[in-house]
């Protein structure tokens, strides 16, 4: 199994959930985001950087952005679609 590289995360997540209205969060499925897939959308399409910018502030390859952003958006979207809760993972 290839090594993981540390990724910087300066944005703090602790305590982060969203979920639907009006539904108690005990009773949804839930998609749990990793602090690193949230920290790429807060850089990408928060802050407005670019792929190659982000990766220069995680310390990851832009090819890892990619990736990451897509597993996120991915997640972000069945969360949306199907009423599901998303809560922040911490990585490590």
């Amino acid at each position: 199994m290839p090594r993981r590289i540390r990724r910087r995360i300066r944005g703090n997540f602790d305590r982060v959930c969203f979920k639907p209205c009006g539904i108690p969060n005990h009773s949804l499925e839930k998609v749990f985001l990793n602090e690193d897939e949230l920290e790429a959308i807060r850089l990408m399409d928060y802050e407005g950087l670019y792929q190659e910018d982000v990766a220069k502030e995680m310390g990851v390859s832009r090819p890892t952005i990619s990736r990451i952003l897509k597993e996120a958006r991915a997640k972000i979207a069945d969360a949306l679609l199907n009423g599901k809760s998303i809560e922040i993972k911490k990585n490590f």
